[in-house]
């Protein structure tokens, strides 16, 4: 019978070591997708379907910290982040033994001990020249100043159009009524909306540690 009130509290969806990989992750791998808390039966299929309920009941509960993905959704390197106790030996045999069965890296970090963007670039996709990195960082922030310069030069000229108070006169008369302002229509409302819903997996656990619910 569903409860009319479930007995949980909300939760981050990661600790502090790990929003500190979070942040660096995704700023290293800026051209691809940075996943949290993926279990890997998310992009692993059972050759066999017959056996396909055995495999998940085994395999449900194994989850990488991070998954880095292309954008096409292809799995490129997990990296798990090392907390206070640790991670199992077994955890992390299994873990390289099937990922490295499908060509995916694998890595364990500690958030004060990161290696370099280039050596896990390099381990992820195969780069080893650093140049590739820098040049996707340049032109990011070639994007990003473009993009701002563009939102100046808007403001601007909403600005100039709000600052005109056109006077109404004609040739031989000047209006006896004080100046009217007028917006132009297309500045007259600007709307912008977004509505981001993101669903959150209750199949797996969020933290290596375990959790009570009060």
């Amino acid at each position: 019978m569903m409860p009319k009130r479930w007995p949980l509290d909300p939760r981050v969806l990661a600790n502090t070591d790990e929003r500190k990989v979070w942040l660096w992750l995704c700023q290293t791998f800026s051209d691809h997708h940075v996943m949290i808390k993926l279990p890997v039966t998310r992009f692993m299929l059972p050759r066999n379907r017959k056996q396909g309920l055995h495999w998940y009941k085994l395999l449900s509960g194994v989850y990488c910290t991070f998954t880095v993905c292309r954008v096409d959704g292809h799995v490129v390197g997990c990296v798990d982040v090392l907390g206070r106790h640790g991670l199992p030996r077994s955890n992390r045999q299994l873990k390289q033994s099937l990922l490295s069965q499908f060509g995916i890296a694998y890595w364990v970090v500690e958030s004060s001990k990161l290696p370099t963007p280039v050596e896990i670039r390099t381990e992820f996709l195969g780069e080893t020249d650093s140049t590739t990195l820098e040049r996707e960082r340049e032109d990011a922030m070639i994007t990003s100043a473009r993009m701002k310069l563009s939102a100046s030069l808007d403001r601007q000229r909403q600005s100039r159009y709000s600052d005109r108070a056109p006077l109404t006169s004609t040739a031989g008369r000047t209006s006896d009524s004080g100046p009217e302002s007028h917006l132009p229509a297309d500045s007259e409302l600007s709307i912008f909306g977004s509505g981001l819903h993101q669903g959150n997996s209750f199949l797996t656990p969020l933290d290596s540690r375990g959790g009570e619910l009060r």
